[in-house]
């Protein structure tokens, strides 16, 4: 593919693409790349998940500002290579747009985004993107090398955190409803209450 693409039906949903396809796109809606297959994001969040957002960005950003690490929040493109392949343009088939990712390492970042595995991923879930959240981007996030990553529920107004271990598998935390502690950073401490009122 070599065009411009300005609509989401010029594109076959069961092809594979890479991120130079991507950059090609000129559609109004919001897509992901997982694997080379196009994931449809919501049309637009709900006020309940971008005031959740904009506070935990609000209160994350305070955190990092005189630190060495930077925060990001969507629309933010995130690529991911292939453990197989290497990091150039053409070979990468993920590109997600994470509602909040924390960058430790400045070699990752460029013009375009992020290029490798952010430090830690917070996902917020929304009814249209929950399954995509805990099943292929979990599996995208821990294959990759995040090393965090937390899925806000605001339905239950409580996070999920899974962290890497030795092994690169994810464990799971205990769910947390009042008092959200990062097991990478360790000074970061955020008062739920407040991000869900």
């Amino acid at each position: 593919m070599s065009t411009i693409v300005t609509d989401i039906n010029q594109l076959d949903l069961n092809g594979t693409y890479t991120y130079a396809d991507y950059l090609l796109w000129r559609i109004e809606e919001r897509l992901e790349l997982i694997k080379g297959k196009i994931f449809t994001m919501s049309p637009a969040p709900s006020l309940r998940h971008q005031k959740i957002s904009g506070r935990l960005h609000l209160e994350m950003g305070q955190f990092f500002k005189n630190h060495y690490c930077q925060i990001f929040y969507a629309p933010f493109d995130v690529r991911l290579p292939r453990k197989d392949s290497l990091a150039s343009d053409g070979k990468i088939f993920t590109v997600v747009q994470p509602d909040l990712c924390v960058i430790c390492d400045e070699n990752k970042l460029d013009e375009k985004g992020c290029l490798g595995a952010p430090d830690l991923i917070i996902e917020i879930l929304s009814p249209g993107n929950s399954k995509k959240e805990m099943n292929e981007k979990f599996d995208l996030y821990e294959e990759t090398g995040v090393r965090e990553y937390w899925l806000v529920e605001p339905s239950e107004n409580a996070v999920y955190i899974y962290v890497l271990n030795e092994s690169g598998r994810y464990v799971g935390l205990k769910p947390v409803t009042t008092t959200l502690k990062s097991s990478i950073f360790p000074d970061l401490e955020i008062n739920l209450e407040e991000i869900f009122e």
